[in-house]
C-alpha cells in the first residue's frame, strides 16, 4: 500500500495455489521503478485484507461477498479428488460422484468450492485447513476434494489425485475496493486482461524524449572549372 509520503508501490495478495508469476514478470517489465509486493493470504481472510487496505488487490477464489468490492473472474480450475496412491480411484483417469458414494470425505474450514459438504459420507471432524486435511488423507482417514492447484501445492509421494466430474469448480478472480481504482490498479488490471502496453486503458509508460534535430548547414558551392566558364565578351 502507499501513503502520502511513501514512494509508489503495489501490494498484491494471493491465496494458496494461485500463481501470479507471469503477471509479476510483466509488471516488472512495464513498471520497473514501482515495486510489486506479494503477500500470501488465508482464503478466509482475503476480502478482509482488501477492506482493511493491507493489500491493494488480491487474487482469490470465488464465491466471495462482493460488498464494496470489484471482482474480475480470470479462469476456472479443475476439481480433483485427492486419494492415497494405493486407492482404487488411482487406477481411473476420471472419477464421478457415484464412484465415491461409499467413501468418507474431509471438509476443511478453508474449503473454497462453495458446496454444503463434499460427496459421499462426511467425516465428523472438520480439519482447520486444506494442509491439515491432506495429512489426514495420507493417514487413511478419508478423501479430499480440492481445486487442482491446491492438490499440486500440497503434493506428497504417497498421494495422488484424479479429476472429478459433475462437481462445483473453483474460479480465480482479481478483487479490489470499488472506490480505489488507482492508476496502478488500472495497470495491473490491464496486465491480467492481456492488454498491450499501448492500450488506451490505463497509463502507458512515458515515451522517451526525442533527440533534438540538428540545424542543417549549407554545403559550400563548388568552384566552377575554368574550362566551363564562358568567354568574356569583346567590347566594340
Amino acid at each position: 500500500m502507499t501513503g502520502p509520503d511513501a514512494p509508489p508501490s503495489f501490494t498484491l495478495g494471493y491465496v494458496p495455489g494461485v500463481t501470479p508469476g507471469k503477471w509479476v514478470r510483466t509488471w516488472q517489465e512495464r513498471l520497473p521503478r514501482v515495486p510489486l509486493v506479494l503477500s500470501t493470504i488465508d482464503p478466509r481472510e482475503a476480502t478482509a485484507k482488501i477492506h482493511e487496505r493491507e493489500v491493494d488487490a488480491a487474487l482469490l477464489r470465488l464465491p466471495i461477498d462482493r460488498t464494496g468490492l470489484h471482482a474480475i473472474p480470470l479462469y476456472i480450475e479443475t476439481t480433483v479428488v485427492v486419494v492415497p496412491k494405493d486407492h482404487v480411484v488411482a487406477a481411473a483417469d476420471e472419477v464421478t460422484l457415484p464412484d465415491l458414494a461409499d467413501e468418507l470425505f474431509l471438509h476443511p474450514h478453508d474449503d473454497t468450492l462453495g458446496w454444503p459438504h463434499p460427496p459421499g459420507k462426511l467425516a465428523e471432524h472438520r480439519p482447520d485447513t486444506t494442509a491439515d486435511a491432506i495429512e489426514l488423507v495420507a493417514a487413511g482417514v478419508g478423501l479430499l476434494v480440492v481445486p487442482q492447484s491446491l492438490a499440486r501445492l500440497h503434493h506428497r509421494r504417497d498421494l495422488t489425485y484424479r479429476p472429478l466430474a459433475d462437481v462445483p469448480e473453483s474460479q480465480v478472480a482479481l478483487s479490489w475496493l470499488e472506490d480505489e481504482t488507482t492508476d496502478l490498479m488500472e495497470q495491473f488490471i490491464g496486465i491480467v486482461r492481456g492488454r498491450t502496453v499501448n492500450s488506451t486503458r490505463g497509463k502507458a509508460p512515458e515515451p522517451k524524449p526525442k533527440a533534438k534535430a540538428q540545424p542543417k548547414t549549407k554545403s559550400p558551392k563548388k568552384p566552377q572549372h575554368p574550362a566551363k566558364r564562358g568567354k568574356p565578351r569583346r567590347r566594340g
